[in-house]
């Protein structure tokens, strides 16, 4: 995902984004929002991801990025009523059934001209079985509508170093769990399906304390012309509020 430190032309290509499931958690509600964190607790986390044409490296203006992740407590919106201190059993898509209609810590940006999209959101917890992760998916589009999407060209999870994942679950929000979050290499996702390359550059928002929140970015190199067989475009259509 990140800049091939060997290429020196002015527009480098990029390694190609490993892609990564989409989970069982995955739903469409159409919100094009930048603060998707509808104020649940947490420590605040500012992200920024910049998607480029992983063979051209330019910047892919246009596309619409998709994020979606638990809370400070494990819990995803749509599926708050489930324990995430017991493990799952699948991770397809639909395979657990929505228990309510809340949609915090979701939401979908365009793009700018320098391929760039910003969210406001909290640093996630984790659910048992997992490392800390959050969920994206990018999809091309033709204009400003969904309607006029083509194709969901990528879909993967960003995951977060451990030195800083240690002393935000060591906060009040994410504290007092039945049970212990994976770290990143214990993960089976993580460790099969590229979650090194995955891992957002965090650092604090502020100097002396982590209360103030993190800064969180990474650059995903993609084949716009890829389709992926993480997300289908029926799944966008079927998962809809």
């Amino acid at each position: 995902m990140d800049r091939d430190s060997a290429t020196a032309s002015p527009n480098p290509v990029y390694q190609l984004a490993p892609e990564q499931i989409a989970g069982p958690y995955f739903r469409n509600p159409q919100l094009l929002r930048r603060n998707i964190s509808e104020g649940a607790d947490g420590l605040p986390l500012l992200l920024r991801l910049s998607i480029v044409d992983a063979m051209t490296g330019e910047p892919v203006s246009g596309a619409l990025v998709d994020i979606w992740h638990c809370n400070a407590r494990g819990a995803y919106s749509g599926w708050s009523r489930i324990n995430p201190d017991l493990e799952v059993e699948s991770d397809a898509i639909g395979s657990i059934p929505r228990t309510d209609d809340d949609t915090y810590l979701r939401g979908s940006q365009f793009c700018d001209k320098k391929g760039k999209v910003r969210f406001t959101t909290i640093y996630p917890g984790f659910y048992a079985g997992r490392a800390l992760h959050i969920h994206v998916a990018v999809r091309m589009v033709t204009g400003s509508e969904y309607l006029e999407e083509r194709n969901v060209a990528w879909v993967g999870q960003l995951y977060f170093p451990e030195v800083v994942s240690r002393s935000v679950l060591n906060a009040k929000a994410y504290r007092g769990r039945a049970s212990a979050a994976l770290n990143n290499v214990e993960d089976s996702i993580y460790a099969g399906m590229g979650g090194e390359a995955s891992t957002l550059a965090v650092w604090p928002i502020g100097r002396d304390t982590y209360e103030d929140g993190f800064f969180g970015h990474l650059t995903i190199g993609i084949d716009t012309f890829a389709v992926s067989s993480q997300i289908k475009p029926e799944d966008f259509d079927k998962y809809t509020v």
